[in-house]
């Protein structure tokens, strides 16, 4: 579709989804898309986390540190959930009336498969709420602000230290 005939005079960086939202008095967010160490007019992730001075961009990276350390912990605390859910599985009684069983000498208990249903729908609730961390996490990164970008990799290394103790150091490179 040609668009050459419209009238865009009357237009700014405002009126094209970029501005600052109607409030006229508030700075514009500024949006790099590529890396910069400035910190002008800087907002994380949403307008309302907007950087407007020294003490509030030490507080933001320090609050982004603490994000990216608590994405460990919460990972450390969903492996701990499988292990306790893999050992009360483990000690289920084993039942071995059951054809299956018998065919292959062992049973495994109903209680074993509740305790593993019932898992099953937590540990999926889990899963979407590390997903959702992780791709916010990204989008921290995609500030490609060096600040806060440095604060993502501190604050993996930092939870990683305190909470990765059975965690291979090795990491894939997905966002999860």
């Amino acid at each position: 579709m040609d668009h050459s005939h419209m009238d865009h005079g009357h237009m700014d960086h405002g009126d094209m989804g970029h501005g600052d939202g109607g409030h006229g008095d508030m700075p514009m967010c500024n949006m790099n898309m590529l890396f910069t160490w400035d910190t002008t007019n800087l907002c994380i992730v949403f307008r309302q986390w907007h950087i407007r001075g020294t003490a509030s961009l030490i507080f933001s990276l320090l609050a982004v540190i603490a994000i990216s350390a608590g994405y460990e912990a919460l990972r450390e605390g969903i492996r701990r959930y499988e292990s306790s859910i893999a050992a009360k599985q483990d000690a289920a009684p084993i039942e071995s009336n059951t054809e299956s069983a018998a065919l292959l000498g062992v049973g495994r208990s109903s209680q074993a498969d509740a305790i593993g249903r019932r898992a099953h729908v937590f540990k999926s609730v889990l899963y979407a709420v590390q997903n959702f961390y992780a791709f916010m996490i990204m989008l921290l990164f995609m500030t490609y602000n060096g600040f806060v970008m440095f604060s993502v990799a501190i604050g993996a290394g930092l939870g990683y230290y305190f909470f990765g103790s059975h965690t291979k150091a090795v990491k894939e490179t997905a966002c999860h």
